[in-house]
């Protein structure tokens, strides 16, 4: 009988923060109900392995480091970036065919490490551009990581539909009933859903009033939200007053990126990025921004 896999595989999921893993340390983090060990190389380039060592699978994370290779911390077979084992210190120093680890295809973009894990030879084109992360002031951009005890699509299914922040987070992003009713105007592509809402309400949403023209009068606001598969949520949101058209670069507004990855069936690991147009500089106000994210996800 065939085993579904509940998973996509062919395709590039988020295996932590770039922040995460230093220059030295080995991290370690479950993906697809695999154990995955991450390191940078002296050069500062990240590899993953299947933090087991192959001998009595003990985990890769508790060796120690050997320029750019892993020695195990149960025998000290040492392993090299592609997973092959370059030094066994037992007996005649002979390495069995056998001894070889499962190496991962990481790419380092956007302020992430992204990790494939299918059978299929890695296609870096596959990785949406979220390139807008990457520009702009360093003070206007914030990461953050959160461990879910949830299943990914459902964190999916929250960020994509947002007929519920009304009646959930309270004061700081509520559109004041404006936005339950709307029905969103969808885009597809065969590789993408979008979901667009445009409406008005007096005041603004609060985490933009202050930065308009007129607080307290009305303004016109946006929700452009992209899902790309596996579980890559892009989130534009913006508000004016005035004529100007409804995007970012005419707004007031942030651009942020939800993505999950499943961990177990029941667990999740997501990562939420946020880059702002306005007081850029002000690297106080994304700790705001991120103490915010954590309460509206964790409590």
């Amino acid at each position: 009988m065939e085993t579904k896999i509940p998973y996509l595989m062919n395709t590039w999921y988020a295996a932590s923060l770039a922040t995460e893993v230093g220059p030295v340390a080995l991290f370690h983090r479950k993906i697809l109900d695999t154990t995955v060990m991450i390191y940078r190389k002296q050069d500062g380039t990240p590899v993953a392995l299947h933090d087991r060592c192959p001998h009595r699978f003990a985990p890769l994370h508790l060796g120690k480091r050997v320029g750019d290779e892993v020695s195990c911390i149960y025998h000290a077979l040492r392993f090299d970036c592609s997973g092959k084992c370059t030094h066994n210190p037992h007996g005649k120093g002979k390495i069995p065919e056998a001894a070889k680890v499962r190496s991962f295809p990481l790419v380092e973009r956007y302020g992430f490490l992204w990790i494939w894990m299918g059978e299929e030879p890695a296609d870096p084109a596959l990785l949406p551009d979220f390139g807008e992360l990457d520009e702009g002031h360093p003070n206007g951009v914030a990461f953050t990581y959160m461990h879910m005890r949830a299943n990914y699509e459902l964190i999916i299914d929250n960020v994509m539909d947002l007929s519920h922040i009304d009646h959930v987070h309270g004061e700081i992003i509520t559109t004041r009933g404006q936005l339950s009713p709307l029905i969103p105007k969808l885009r597809e592509t065969p590789a993408s859903v979008t979901a667009r809402w445009e409406w008005k309400q007096t005041p603004a949403l609060l985490i933009f009033a202050n930065f308009l023209a007129d607080p307290k009068a009305e303004a016109r606001h946006f929700f452009d939200i992209t899902w790309t598969p596996p579980a890559n949520i892009q989130l534009s949101v913006g508000a004016v007053q005035g004529e100007q058209p409804l995007t970012l670069d005419d707004c007031v507004g942030q651009y942020d990126l939800h993505t999950a990855t499943p961990e177990t069936s029941g667990s999740t690991h997501y990562y939420f990025a946020t880059r702002r147009n306005h007081i850029a500089d002000d690297g106080d106000y994304n700790k705001m921004k991120i103490a915010a994210m954590h309460a509206a996800f964790e409590n």
